[in-house]
């Protein structure tokens, strides 16, 4: 015998980590990588506080030995900088401009940029061109803080020494202007970069090339009206830089006509020049170029994801409202021709521990129209199951009594006693309505049929928890199910209420005792054997759910870890013929992708649409829109076809805060413990006796008291 092994308690842990890494990655590059700042101020301080060496010295200010020092640049001297990139496309397209030109610059990059094209960054340094820093972000230093300045600073330093080699210390602030424009702020933080060692790079001439104002504008802009030299300040990202390319081509052959030299920021001040990053700066830009890295391409596919899963979701919803519709009128029309089956049907119901509901599912039984015979089998009860069936003195009731074995070996035994060529299997918590049975072996009329499913319904429907398996049956019985039958392809008839051909089972070798759903895996057995297995809506019977999470969970991890379990052994369907093969091709890929590959991404997507509701509100409140959309419109047919009121849909709007995550987890959970090999025990639900509640037999009994 196997020993069993337990399932790892990790699980939770790894998924708890995992969904903190996934949530930090798409942080990373959607509030960083994507530069999101709050902007430029609106309003300037006063420059009560700027000193005057500053206001009217040159752009490049530092600290020597006299303390805060600025530095012009020489007279007839042009120093070209570019700010925002690197960007992939405007970036080379200015590098070929200055190559042609044999005109070196200064480009001052951001963290951001620099992280997700890396490559050009180094073509900038590869073609003798100085590269500065323009922070991570883009973000107003003026209004950061000293640590935010720091961290700004520092990470952009770090990714340009991974991406290129170089460090630079020569910052230039964005949103910056030219030294006789600085107020109070502004020189508070150009003055901490200075402190903290750091060159600072304003400007004497703005293109204002990013107003995209016209190429001569931009040149006459960018061109010194007397012969003092001048930093002139021009964009290589941040949008179409097509008329900077071409105010280069026509600014630098324009002014070498007029004398001009063209220099680096570091030929003007060498102290500013970078030089080669140590290792340790190499190595932690490294790790946050990977880190980013990988942070963009998440964000990607995780964008990606929702489209192929919004996709999907809607390709589901359209197959289920169009095989619903074609389902129905099937329904409509084989009525007609359909005789009720008048010989007597055998009902066995597997009971452990049901002393609570026994009596209501007897009693619901004996009360069909259609003649039954029923026997219970008590699976080695630890409560007064057996003392009550027999207490009751029943007609035509049969108990048998045996040691605890499980649901599947309770049900062999029971159909060892049958004596009809129908048999009708229900849960020891089911209750039954008068017609159920007879509607349940209707379609056995037809020879080729060898299992009905019928309609299971929660009984115990009250709270929010029994609200929403409540909204899960009826979608899931009337429509996933209408669905299965017209495709041809059922996955499973419910333990809850089904109904077999005695020789389709002999042909099977009863019911198998190999996975925990033995329910499904009966039925993918029976089609693999040739029988076709339909659905039969009006056949209802009310069945008790789970009351608590932790029940629930258990149940749940139960009824997957078996799907998995069945599937995987009638994998080979795949290559058969006639039904088998229905099962195979079209049952089968559904289930794994809709019970299994979804629910396992669905964490991911939340999380991801989750921060799109703060980094994008309107298209991450369409999205939530739109897949609420599709959750709602097919509960509302499901629910019509079902003649169920609609007043508990409402409770649809808060099912993703818990319910949703929880059904997600039960499967990530089952794949882990699938892949691990490890082995669940059978775990039974702890039973009230109030499956039948909303029932219309108790409501008609208790209206008659």
């Amino acid at each position: 015998m196997a020993t069993e092994r337990r399932t790892p308690r990790t699980h939770w842990a790894l998924l708890a980590v995992t969904l903190l890494v996934l949530l930090g990655g798409i942080l990373l590059d959607t509030l960083v990588l994507q530069g999101i700042d709050g902007g430029a101020r609106i309003t300037k301080d006063a420059a009560a506080n700027v000193p005057a060496s500053v206001s009217s010295g040159g752009p490049l200010l530092g600290r020597d030995e006299h303390g805060l020092a600025s530095r012009r640049v020489p007279d007839h001297t042009i120093a070209l900088t570019f700010d925002d990139g690197p960007d992939p496309v405007w970036t080379p397209a200015v590098l070929d401009v200055l190559r042609r030109n044999e005109v070196h610059a200064t480009f001052f990059v951001t963290g951001a940029a620099v992280s997700r094209n890396p490559s050009v960054a180094k073509q900038i340094v590869d073609a003798g061109h100085e590269i500065g820093l323009h922070t991570f972000t883009h973000t107003d230093l003026s209004q950061a803080g000293p640590l935010r300045t720091r961290l700004e600073l520092d990470q952009t330093r770090l990714v340009v020494a991974g991406a290129t080699d170089r460090s630079s210390r020569l910052v230039r602030p964005p949103y910056s202007a030219r030294p006789e424009d600085l107020d109070d702020a502004d020189f508070r933080a150009v003055n901490g970069l200075i402190d903290s060692g750091y060159v600072a790079a304003l400007s004497d001439l703005d293109s204002k090339d990013w107003m995209r104002p016209g190429v001569d504008a931009i040149v006459k802009a960018a061109t010194p009206q007397d012969n003092r030299g001048a930093v002139v300040l021009m964009h290589d990202s941040g949008g179409d830089r097509a008329q900077t390319v071409a105010a280069l081509e026509k600014l630098i052959p324009s002014l070498r006509q007029r004398g001009w030299h063209f220099s680096t920021l570091g030929g003007v001040l060498p102290s500013a020049a970078p030089t080669y990053a140590s290792w340790g700066e190499r190595t932690q830009g490294s790790a946050i170029l990977l880190t980013t890295s990988a942070a963009h391409a998440l964000n990607s596919i995780m964008g990606w994801l929702v489209i192929v899963c919004t996709l999907l979701a809607l390709v589901r919803a359209v197959l289920l409202l169009g095989c619903a519709m074609v389902h129905s009128r099937r329904k409509k029309l084989s009525r007609r021709d359909d005789q009720p089956y008048r010989r007597p049907v055998t009902v066995l119901v597997p009971a452990y521990n049901e002393e609570a509901g026994i009596e209501a599912t007897l009693r619901s039984i004996l009360a069909s129209t259609t003649p039954v015979r029923v026997i219970v089998i008590d699976d080695g009860s630890t409560d007064g199951t057996a003392d009550v069936v027999r207490r009751l003195r029943l007609p035509d009731v049969r108990l048998i009594r045996q040691d605890n074995a499980g649901k599947a070996a309770a049900l062999n035994t029971g159909l060892g006693y049958c004596q009809t060529e129908l048999v009708v299997m229900v849960d020891g918590d089911t209750v039954l309505e008068p017609d159920t049975v007879s509607e349940l072996v209707r379609p056995f009329t037809d020879p080729v049929v060898g299992a009905v499913s019928g309609n299971a319904k929660v009984g115990n429907r009250s709270g929010l928890l029994g609200t929403w398996q409540h909204i899960e049956y009826v979608i899931g019985f009337n429509l996933d199910r209408r669905m299965y039958d017209v495709m041809q392809c059922m996955p499973t008839v419910p333990g809850a209420v089904g109904a077999f051909r005695m020789s389709a089972l002999l042909q099977v070798d009863g019911i198998p005792m190999d996975t925990l759903a033995e329910d499904t895996d009966l039925t993918m057995a029976l089609e693999r054997a040739g029988w076709a297995v339909t659905y039969q809506e009006s056949a209802r019977a009310w069945t008790e759910v789970p009351a608590s999470l932790g029940q629930l969970w258990r149940q749940r991890y139960r009824w997957c870890y078996g799907t998995l379990q069945a599937m995987w052994k009638h994998r080979g369907a795949v290559r058969e013929r006639g039904l088998g093969g229905r099962l195979g091709r079209r049952g089968l890929p559904y289930l794994l992708l809709y019970q299994v590959l979804l629910p396992l991404l669905a964490p991911a997507v939340d999380v991801f649409a989750l921060v799109s509701l703060f980094s994008q509100p309107m298209l991450g409140a369409v999205a939530w829109i739109g897949f609420f959309a599709l959750q709602l419109v097919p509960a509302l047919v499901a629910f019509w076809l079902d003649r169920e009121r609609f007043r508990p849909l409402w409770t649809l709007v808060l099912q993703p805060v818990v319910y949703r995550q929880l059904m997600y987890l039960v499967v990530i959970q089952s794949v882990v413990t699938a892949c691990t090999g490890a082995r669940l025990p059978w775990q039974k639900l702890h039973r009230t006796g109030s499956a039948a509640q909303d029932s219309p037999l108790t409501v008609s009994s208790a209206s008659g008291q």
